[in-house]
């Protein structure tokens, strides 16, 4: 059968001996208990009010140098996180849940480098590889084709279209790569469309004296909104409807904070 031993003072507990209380058994302090020196607890230990680390180099130590994982688990109502050694692979993680590397959201490696796993990142480009035009005699207002995703780190590119999957500041990148554009088309707008607004790189007219093949970059920090779509467009004026899609064309963009 357990006990408990109740304590409202220990003193004088001196020496080399020690104050154990044998299996089944609790110690149960109403005040305050105050530990003078190194000190070993074995077992479960739990403290229902704060813990307090004083002295002129307090240290807190998880774990003893064996090959083992170590964590620090929050326990939340609705979500529980958790920052740990992960030992087989070296590096300090903070994760969601509290099972260590299942749902890890920043690691931090032994050189110091920092990744985030889950972090919003694409890069996606037409299907066909190589040169070759893929989408052809396009109209003013089409919407880029990206068949291919190269990668997409949360799952947030899908039917040509990036949705943002929290609130925040986005970086997008464009090249697109145009065949046969006609040297008498007018104003012609390779065109970043967010929930927002748009993103332009405007051009007033052709310089050349016959058709061209011409590749168009567009770069810019979009503030969007949880759930707000990013597509790439082409709009022109006249001489447009003959130009060809390249495959070297692509998208990319990535959630800056």
């Amino acid at each position: 059968m357990s006990s408990k031993i109740k304590v409202d003072t220990i003193e004088n507990v001196a020496g080399s001996g020690n104050v154990s209380l044998g299996s089944g058994h609790n110690l149960v302090v109403p005040g305050t208990l105050s530990i003078t020196g190194a000190s070993t607890l074995t077992g479960a230990v739990t403290a229902n009010s704060g813990v307090t680390l004083g002295g002129t180099t307090p240290t807190l130590t998880i774990g003893d140098a064996g090959e083992e994982d170590t964590k620090i688990v929050f326990d939340g109502n609705a979500q529980d996180f958790h920052i740990g050694l992960d030992d087989s692979a070296d590096s300090l993680t903070i994760g969601l849940g509290s099972a260590l590397g299942t749902t890890s959201h920043m690691v931090i490696d032994a050189t110091g480098a920092i990744t985030k796993p889950l972090q919003p990142a694409f890069l996606a480009n037409p299907a066909t590889a190589g040169s070759s035009p893929v989408q052809t005699n396009i109209s003013s207002g089409t919407t880029i084709t990206f068949g291919n995703e190269v990668f997409d780190q949360n799952n947030d590119f899908a039917s040509n279209t990036f949705t943002a999957p929290v609130t925040g500041k986005y970086q997008f990148n464009v090249g697109l790569f145009l065949e046969q554009v006609d040297t008498d088309y007018t104003e012609l707008r390779i065109k970043l469309v967010t929930s927002n607004r748009n993103y332009d790189h405007f051009d007033i007219g052709s310089p050349f004296s016959s058709d061209r093949n011409l590749q168009y970059h567009l770069s810019a920090l979009a503030d969007m909104d949880a759930s707000d779509t990013a597509t790439i467009q082409v709009t022109f004026g006249s001489g447009g409807n003959q130009m060809d899609v390249n495959a070297l064309t692509y998208f990319s963009g990535y959630l800056v904070c």
